[in-house]
Parts: structure tokens; C-alpha cells; sequence
């Protein structure tokens, strides 16, 4: 039986990850960002949602870009912490001992102890009530060379534990289940 439930965006599990941003190291940002995802494959393009009195708001509507940072199990706290925390008030890197790292075309930088970096570049602002949406092409992706099958070439984010968000609490993932096609693979 199902009961009724006031309307909200209950869409979870989803990545919790760090956007950095900022164009040169006196202005470095991060903030937590769930609000996240895919657009399109071709041209690759993603997005994030993000209140307009955020810090990094004002940072991302004067520089158009942003990078996502995927996050993992053993990054948690900072993640929780750049969350929480407004950069008006600190830097984030130097309080959470993370890394800011060149990026390959935007000057935002990446964050190192980061397993995954998608280097994007904003299209669009959408403003929707709450949250402006920043709609971006995704110009680089940087990969922690650990997690690259030799063998496949594809990224093994598994390996690196990543971190979930749901409904204001943070998860590991679990076990594999299968992948895409699965249920119609014929066996062997």
C-alpha cells in the first residue's frame, strides 16, 4: 500500500560531489553540490543546480566555469565540510588539506585527491525558482591513471568507493549487480 507524500524531489540515490571553482588561487572555491548530471552524450554536457547565495554562485556566473569533482567514501567529511561551510568565511582547500590542481583547459582548478575531474564550461544559466542551473559543456575530464583498466580502457569508479547522497544522508554504494544489458546477455 502507498501513502500519500507531500511533493519534493525524491529522486535518490545521487552523486554527491565537489564543484570547484574560481579563476586564480585568491579566489579558489569549493562547494557540495547533488543537484548534478548528465544532458547529453554528444556533445558531452552536464549540469549543476546551485542557490543563487552561494559563494561560488557569484564565482561561476562571473567566470562560466565550474569543475565537478566526483567524490568518494574516504573524502566524506571534506565533502560534508565544503558543504557547510560558506568561502566567504574560509578556504576550503587549506581547511579540508585538499589539493587544488591545474586543469587541462579551465582555470578553476581540480581538486587532486579527487578520483575523477570533469572540466566544464557554462552554456547556459537557467534560473528555476530556488536554484539557477548552470547547463555546461564538458571540455576535459582528468582520471586517477589507478583507476584505468589496462586491459578495457574504462574508468573503474567502483574501486575508488564512491559516495552517494540520499535524502540528506551520505552512503557507500555496495556491490555490483550487473552491468547494462545484463538481463538479456546470453549465457554461456
Amino acid at each position: 500500500m502507498k501513502i500519500p507524500f507531500k511533493p519534493g524531489t525524491l529522486i535518490y540515490p545521487l552523486p554527491a560531489v565537489m564543484v570547484s571553482c574560481g579563476d586564480s588561487p585568491e579566489n579558489y572555491n569549493i562547494m557540495t553540490v547533488a543537484w548534478t548530471g548528465t544532458i547529453c552524450t554528444n556533445p558531452p554536457m552536464c549540469y549543476i543546480s546551485v542557490r543563487k547565495e552561494r559563494h561560488s554562485h557569484d564565482i561561476i556566473m562571473r567566470t562560466r566555469e565550474f569543475v565537478i569533482n566526483l567524490t568518494t567514501e574516504d573524502l566524506a567529511r571534506a565533502t560534508d565540510w565544503v558543504g557547510v561551510r560558506s568561502g566567504r568565511d574560509y578556504n576550503k582547500f587549506r581547511e579540508m588539506h585538499l589539493t587544488p590542481e591545474q586543469a587541462q583547459i579551465v582555470k578553476a582548478p581540480l581538486i587532486a585527491e579527487s578520483p575523477l575531474n570533469i572540466e566544464c564550461q557554462v552554456v547556459e544559466v537557467k534560473e528555476l525558482g530556488s536554484h539557477d542551473m548552470f547547463i555546461a559543456n564538458v571540455v576535459a575530464v582528468n582520471a586517477e591513471e589507478k583507476l584505468m583498466d589496462k586491459g578495457t580502457g574504462e574508468f573503474q569508479l567502483n574501486h575508488a568507493h564512491p559516495l552517494a547522497y540520499s535524502h540528506g544522508k551520505y552512503y557507500g554504494l555496495g556491490e555490483k549487480i550487473g552491468g547494462f544489458g545484463f538481463s538479456v546477455k546470453k549465457k554461456k
